[in-house]
């Protein structure tokens, strides 16, 4: 008798996953190749559009000479200080008020009021207390990464079911336990997704107060190229500041998926 060999089961690509990739791929290219068309005919005026392959070229220019490179490492530079000075409060804090009733009474009203300020509008507080320096800069990306963390984890704590709180106090467990073995896990998936809320509004309120007061960073590059009249360039700083945006929430997606692996069983289950 011949021997078999035993191979594991082999897994098939779902054909239901071809058409989700394939077509956003090929909207995006039919319209970069409208736009190209439409450019070099001059249907599009020169000075609002730059053809595709002029943006493309001009973006791989910078990146070559390390241009870009510098203003994504200084835009990083404020950012991620900014994110961690804001999240860890606010998920502390979250942590507190959606443990605490009184406390969230107490403080809700305040906090409230607080957060539909538009977040760049604190800007020229904070440079009066800060100067025109880097703190104020980082301070107000941790004042827009605060707000998200908070409210996300506070609703996380909010929607833990109150059986598993009262299975825990009759297994004598103390505020510790309960904290570690119920709030913790209970509330992570939502605190992931408002990291993740917080991170992209920090971004962006980064790249705003670049574009008001600083000399290197992705702000201050698509201030330059508007005072220039440098489309190109513009645009292809446009295409930088997308691709670290998807990138950065696909980072945390990903730790999403590792730090809370039973939410995406529960999702798959559904």
């Amino acid at each position: 008798m011949g021997t078999s060999e035993t191979r594991g089961p082999e897994r098939a690509v779902d054909p239901r996953l071809i058409p989700s990739v394939l077509l956003p791929v090929g909207v995006v290219a039919s319209l970069l190749v409208i736009w190209e068309l439409m450019a070099r005919s001059g249907l599009l005026p020169g000075i609002l559009f730059s053809s595709p392959t002029t943006v493309f070229a001009t973006l791989f220019d910078s990146l070559r000479s390390g241009e870009m490179f510098g203003h994504v490492t200084a835009t990083l530079a404020r950012m991620i200080p900014g994110l961690l000075l804001g999240a860890i409060p606010g998920l502390l804090l979250g942590l507190a008020m959606g443990s605490s009733s009184r406390l969230r009474r107490a403080l809700d009203p305040l906090l409230m009021m607080i957060h539909p300020i538009p977040k760049i509008a604190i800007l020229p507080l904070l440079m009066i207390f800060l100067g025109i320096g880097e703190a104020s800069r980082i301070a107000v990306a941790a004042i827009a990464a605060f707000f998200p963390m908070l409210i996300n984890t506070m609703a996380g704590v909010q929607q833990i079911n109150p059986v598993y709180f009262e299975v825990a106090q009759n297994y004598g467990a103390n505020r510790t336990k309960l904290l570690t073995g119920v709030v913790l896990p209970g509330s992570l998936p939502m605190a992931l997704s408002g990291l993740r809320l917080a991170a992209n509004v920090t971004l962006l309120v980064t790249i705003s107060a670049e574009i008001v007061m600083a000399n290197e960073g992705l702000g201050s590059l698509v201030w330059l190229a508007w005072e220039t009249l440098r489309v190109e360039l513009l645009y292809a700083t446009l295409i930088v500041i997308s691709l670290l945006g998807i990138s950065i929430s696909m980072g945390l997606r990903w730790l999403h998926r590792r730090l809370a692996p039973w939410q995406r069983a529960q999702e798959a289950r559904r």
